[in-house]
């Protein structure tokens, strides 16, 4: 056996997180398995429309709003079949997967334990908690910045101690452009490469011909 194989390597998808200042990578969050499905949504940023009996020709504002929905799901099977190697999923099931999942909706205890103690401490005024910057990773051209915007987990199977060992989580994902974060902001850079990427791929599309459409030419 040459352990050679025809199929091929199947990348996943998944979610990064960097130091909004800094653009330390904190921390990798790979999906245990690709959705099926992914859906995106653009919504125009324009002017121009129906005024009255007329209309103006469209004008772009800025970037469309994009935004992503996916459902990933997430199994103790594979981990379970070698109990030996995965503990913690032994002890407590999907939980620690899940929970990671889940700190991407709340600030950490230590930022509220230290906006609890500016609070008592008498500061009169306290910013928001900032989030890291999350990119989502959907191959080499789809890295994008963006914003959580939907959450839910539906748990569907349980071990004996009530353990979560297999769940479907669904995320809705909103991309942060140059109108959101600025040009000289980590993500608004990140951003650019996305939509530049975009425009490399569409130059790559074959281009359609006249004759395909019934018609000699326009003029």
């Amino acid at each position: 056996m040459s352990g050679y194989s025809n199929s091929p390597k199947v990348l996943k998808g998944g979610i990064v997180l960097i130091d909004p200042d800094s653009a330390r990578v904190l921390r990798i969050i790979s999906l245990q398995y690709n959705p099926d499905s992914l859906s995106r949504s653009l919504q125009l940023q324009a002017t121009g429309g129906e005024g009255g009996n007329r209309s103006e020709a469209l004008r772009f504002k800025g970037p469309a709003v994009e935004t992503i929905k996916l459902d990933a799901e997430i199994d103790a099977a594979d981990q379970l079949e070698f109990p030996a190697q995965h503990r913690a999923t032994v002890e407590f099931g999907i939980q620690p997967q899940l929970a990671v999942l889940e700190s991407l909706a709340h600030p950490s205890s230590a930022q509220l334990i230290a906006v609890d103690r500016q609070a008592s401490s008498g500061t009169l005024e306290i910013a928001p908690m900032e989030a890291p910057l999350m990119l989502f990773v959907w191959s080499k051209s789809r890295i994008v910045p963006v914003r959580l915007t939907d959450f839910s987990i539906t748990e569907e199977a349980f071990d004996p101690a009530l353990n979560p060992i297999r769940a479907k989580v669904s995320l809705g994902l909103r991309v942060l452009s140059v109108d959101d974060l600025g040009f000289a902001h980590k993500g608004g850079g990140l951003f650019m490469s996305y939509l530049q990427t975009k425009e490399r791929l569409a130059a790559k599309a074959q281009a359609g011909a006249f004759s395909t459409l019934g018609i000699g030419g326009i003029g």
